[in-house]
C-alpha cells in the first residue's frame, strides 16, 4: 500500500442492505480451439458496509455453516480481528488514490458450503455515497492458492473495462494479452445497486496476441436470502465447490486431449494488485 495516498474520509452510515443471492449460469466458450461449455450455479451478493453496521442475518460468517463467509476468504485473508476483507478493501482503495468511495459496497462472491470453498473470480462494486459506481475490483483465484487483483477506475455498468493479463489462471493460455471486462445489469434497479428480481451479468473475455480467446461470464437472477433460497442452493447445489474443482480439471483434460498447448505457471506478478 502507498502510505502517501491521500487519507479517505470516513465511510458515512449506510441503510441497512438485504442480503441476495443469484442462481444462473457459468458460461465459457474457448475460441481457439473450439470448446465450450455451461453449468448451471449460484452466488451472494452482500452489501458489505451495510452488513458493518447492521449484522449478518441469516448467513454464517466466519463460523461453520451449510453455507457461509470467511473474511479471510478474500483481499490479504485478514480475519475479523483485523477489520476483515472490508478493511483490506479500503485500504486498496486508499492506495489507489481514491477518496470518494464511500457508499455501498457489494461483493459479488461464492460462499463456503459445509465449510470448503473456491472462488475463481469475485467482483467487489465500490460505489459513491450517491449510489454511483466509483470502483470495481476483480479478485482472481488461481488453483495453485495463489491471488491477484484487477482495479477497474471510474467503471459504467455495459462499458467495456480492459486489463493487461499478468496473472497465471489457467496452464492452457499463456500471460499475454489483455481481459475485456463488462458489467451488465436488466430490471430491479435500486440506488446504488439492482434489487431482487434484477438479472446481472459479469463478463470476462480474454484476448491474446492473436486476438479473441476466450468468452467467460457468470449470471443469475437475484434472490433475496432467506430460508427459502438457502433451502433452493442446498438442494440444487450440494456439492457446488466441488463441482467447480471437478469441471475446471475435467475441461482441462478435454483441452489435454485436444493437443492444446500446455504452458507451466510462472511466478505470480510482484503487485498484488494491476490497475
Amino acid at each position: 500500500m502507498n502510505p502517501s495516498a491521500p487519507a479517505a474520509p470516513p465511510v458515512q452510515h449506510v441503510k441497512p442492505q438485504p442480503v441476495l443471492m443469484g442462481f444462473g449460469l457459468v458460461r465459457h466458450v474457448r475460441l481457439r480451439p473450439a470448446h465450450a461449455f455451461q453449468y448451471p450455479t449460484f452466488f451472494l451478493m452482500l452489501p458489505m458496509r451495510s452488513l458493518r453496521q447492521h449484522g449478518w442475518p441469516a448467513l454464517a460468517r466466519n463460523r461453520s455453516g451449510l453455507l457461509s463467509f470467511h473474511d479471510v476468504d478474500h483481499g490479504d485473508g485478514r480475519g475479523p480481528e483485523a477489520g476483515g476483507a472490508l478493511s483490506w478493501l479500503d485500504e486498496l482503495l486508499r492506495a489507489e488514490g481514491v477518496a470518494d468511495a464511500d457508499g455501498e459496497v457489494w461483493l459479488h462472491c461464492y460462499p463456503r458450503i459445509w465449510g470448503y470453498t473456491f472462488k475463481p473470480v469475485s467482483f467487489w462494486h465500490c460505489h459513491r455515497a450517491d449510489g454511483g459506481l466509483r470502483a470495481i475490483v476483480v479478485e482472481v483465484n488461481n488453483t495453485f492458492g495463489e491471488r491477484h487483483c484487477y482495479f477497474l477506475d471510474q467503471p459504467r455498468l455495459g462499458q467495456e473495462l480492459r486489463a493487461q493479463k499478468v496473472f497465471h489462471v489457467s496452464p492452457f493460455c499463456s500471460i499475454e494479452g489483455g481481459y475485456r471486462f463488462r458489467f451488465m445489469t436488466a430490471g430491479g434497479e435500486q440506488p446504488g445497486w439492482p434489487g431482487a428480481g434484477a438479472k446481472v451479468v459479469a463478463r470476462i473475455d480474454h484476448d491474446d496476441d492473436s486476438g479473441p480467446l476466450l468468452q467467460t461470464s457468470v449470471s443469475g437472477q437475484l434472490e433475496l436470502l432467506c430460508a427459502a433460497s438457502l433451502h433452493k442452493a442446498a438442494w440444487r447445489y450440494p456439492l457446488h465447490t466441488l463441482g467447480v474443482i471437478a469441471r475446471i480439471h475435467w475441461q482441462a483434460v478435454n483441452l489435454w486431449r485436444k493437443r492444446v498447448r500446455f504452458h507451466r505457471k510462472p511466478q505470480p506478478p510482484d503487485a498484488f494488485v494491476t490497475r
